[in-house]
């Protein structure tokens, strides 16, 4: 993929490298100014850890996967049993209450992730994972974003794209597998149907490849959640910009959450802690830190993507 990369962009992306796979001190100016969060101020909740399974309790541990860094929320350094961002410290916090450790590991892909809960290997994904009415006849959701899909572009936007119904003939990335995958190849169905070329859809396994694409001019567009994007463009040195902002761009209300086995009891435990998280005032600790104030829920809540 490397060998592609124009020379000017080198610089650039390899200062992007870094930061994207949370290998630096400081995973990015504007999303670390609050300092740190109230996580380690949680107290054991010993009737949550009594309602925890079984299996949980005589091991100790939480075994939570993740699909590789997805800035601001999880971001995933060279020792991957442990993670940074968002979910990282809500993660912690979650842990603190309910008197467990949170072990992390990162495969690929949601298909990965909910075969390896079915078969017992993984006990979550914290996410947050698209709650999709599909989604839900494999797992239950415990969600506690909102979410908009939006394009991250290059400075000045020269396809001019403004939104989904102006991304025909583009060159368009997302990851693979996504949500957003399915979104844009349905408008490229849509684009040829009415006259219009199709887009060119560009499936990467990860937000960084992607985002890569379109720093190295492979990529008009990368199609994807507003809050990883707008940590990206801040991460670009003004070399990005997001556009198609406030539209609904193929979606209604997008929730997200973590990932639990379908009908685990862990679904109604795992909602009690990020309960408590946001009485005590660390949900918004956390949220404020990481830029994503715009993406916070009143209150978190199971299976809210039903329709």
């Amino acid at each position: 993929m490397f060998s592609e990369i124009h020379k000017p962009a080198l610089a650039l992306l390899a200062t992007a490298a870094l930061t994207l796979t949370g290998c630096t001190a400081d995973p990015g100016s504007q999303a670390s100014t609050g300092g740190t969060t109230t996580s380690s101020e949680q107290t054991k909740d010993q009737a949550l850890y009594d309602q925890l399974p079984q299996n949980i309790k005589d091991s100790g541990k939480i075994v939570a996967v993740n699909t590789g860094s997805f800035p601001p929320y999880t971001i995933v350094g060279a020792d991957k049993s442990k993670i940074d961002g968002a979910t990282g410290e809500l993660a912690d916090a979650i842990g603190e209450i309910l008197g467990v450790t949170i072990q992390h590991e990162t495969i690929d892909g949601l298909a990965s992730v909910l075969s390896g809960m079915e078969a017992g290997r993984y006990d979550l994904d914290l996410g947050p994972v698209g709650d999709f009415p599909e989604r839900q006849q494999q797992a239950t959701f415990v969600d506690w974003v909102q979410e908009y899909v939006v394009f991250a572009v290059q400075k000045g936007n020269p396809k001019k794209i403004d939104g989904l119904e102006t991304a025909c003939g583009t060159r368009v990335a997302v990851q693979a597998a996504g949500s957003a995958e399915k979104v844009i190849k349905e408008q490229s169905t849509k684009c040829v149907a009415d006259g219009k070329p199709a887009i060119d859809v560009q499936s990467y396994k990860d937000q960084p490849s992607s985002i890569l694409a379109v720093q190295s001019d492979r990529a008009d567009a990368f199609f994807s959640s507003q809050a990883p994007l707008t940590y990206f463009v801040q991460q670009s040195g003004g070399k990005l910009e997001l556009t198609g902002v406030g539209k609904s761009n193929g979606f209604n209300d997008l929730f997200q959450g973590a990932v639990v086995p379908k009908d685990s009891p862990l679904a109604n435990v795992l909602l009690k802690a990020i309960e408590q998280l946001y009485e005590n005032g660390t949900y918004d600790a956390i949220m404020d830190k990481w830029g994503l104030e715009a993406n916070k829920l009143d209150r978190p809540g199971i299976n809210l993507g039903a329709s």
